[in-house]
């Protein structure tokens, strides 16, 4: 008898149904059950523990290679005879050379009148190459203190108990200002057991270089200028040091000239690699939480009935 009273419920006989209105509340009552299968697999990815994974490179200590970046970011940087200037190229070049260099600290100096080291030696490249991408011509007074640059670069390596100190020093001109004389500065990395890499960047002959701006538009004005870059100055340092001189004239030189660096400079040891994850299922299971209450909310406030 009472299992015939649950199913007793109230009927109305119609002839046909066509005329009848559709119900908006009949529509929600049919999806709310999918409500439940979606949440369901939510909590089944949620099982499966989704991760994401990090890789963090750490060199064996004091065994790789301590390596600074000296690069020249004079107004003359800007010349067009490099694509689409020899400070962007640069950049290109720099960034790409940095993320070859995975097991070794590597620190930056920039330099034109003066020099400023905006990263000391370090494993975190990625930090180091979001300084080099926000390189601009103008975050220094004009000028090219080649030995500033250099002596700066030598500075960060002075503590460095690595068995391998690099500097690679990049310019484009001759030494024109600065308080420190670049043969001094090679003579202490010389002292110092510092073999430095000097690059003379420019075309062979005329370029297009910046001589102005236009005091309307703030825009910089190119001319034709001839090419000057003290190779014999750079030579100098280099033969010093234990080094070689290059001299890169085009974007391709320039990617070339650092890879064969890269080669030469290799280091011979292993570092650790630690990988670090995040779990992501604590999500999922939000996500499922959140679905079945807007079914309970539905269900039991808007729709008046229970599952």
């Amino acid at each position: 008898m009472i299992w015939r009273r649950r199913l007793h419920f109230n009927r109305y006989r119609y002839s046909q149904v066509d005329g009848l209105p559709n119900s908006f509340y009949g529509h929600i009552r049919q999806w709310t059950g999918l409500l439940s299968w979606l949440a369901l697999g939510a909590f089944i990815v949620a099982l499966a523990r989704p991760q994401s994974s990090k890789v963090i490179q750490q060199p064996a200590q004091n065994l790789g290679i301590d390596m600074m970046l000296a690069l020249d970011i004079s107004p003359s940087m800007l010349s067009r005879d490099l694509e689409p200037n020899r400070l962007e190229a640069l950049k290109v070049v720099a960034q790409d050379f940095v993320n070859q260099r995975s097991m070794d600290r590597i620190g930056l100096v920039i330099y034109a009148g003066e020099a400023y080291s905006p990263v000391p030696l370090t494993t975190d490249h990625a930090l180091l190459n979001s300084q080099i991408a926000s390189l601009r011509y103008d975050l220094l007074e004009g000028g090219t203190a080649i030995g500033m640059g250099l002596s700066t670069a030598v500075n960060r390596l002075v503590d460095s108990q690595a068995k391998s100190k690099v500097i690679i020093l990049l310019t484009d001109g001759e030494n024109t200002t600065g308080l420190v004389d670049p043969t001094q500065a090679a003579t202490l990395a010389e002292n110092l057991g510092i073999k430095v890499y000097t690059i003379g960047l420019g075309t062979n002959g005329m370029a297009q270089m910046p001589v102005a701006k236009n005091p309307l538009t703030g825009k910089l004005i190119y001319e034709l200028q001839q090419v000057r870059i003290n190779e014999e100055l750079l030579q100098l340092i280099a033969t010093k040091t234990g080094g070689q001189y290059f001299r890169a004239t085009d974007n391709k030189s320039l990617q070339e000239i650092y890879t064969l660096i890269d080669s030469m400079e290799k280091s011979e040891i292993e570092g650790y690699q630690f990988f670090q994850y995040t779990e992501h299922f604590f999500k999922w299971v939000w996500l499922g939480l959140i679905i079945l209450g807007i079914e309970l909310l539905l269900n039991f406030i808007l729709l008046k009935t229970a599952f």
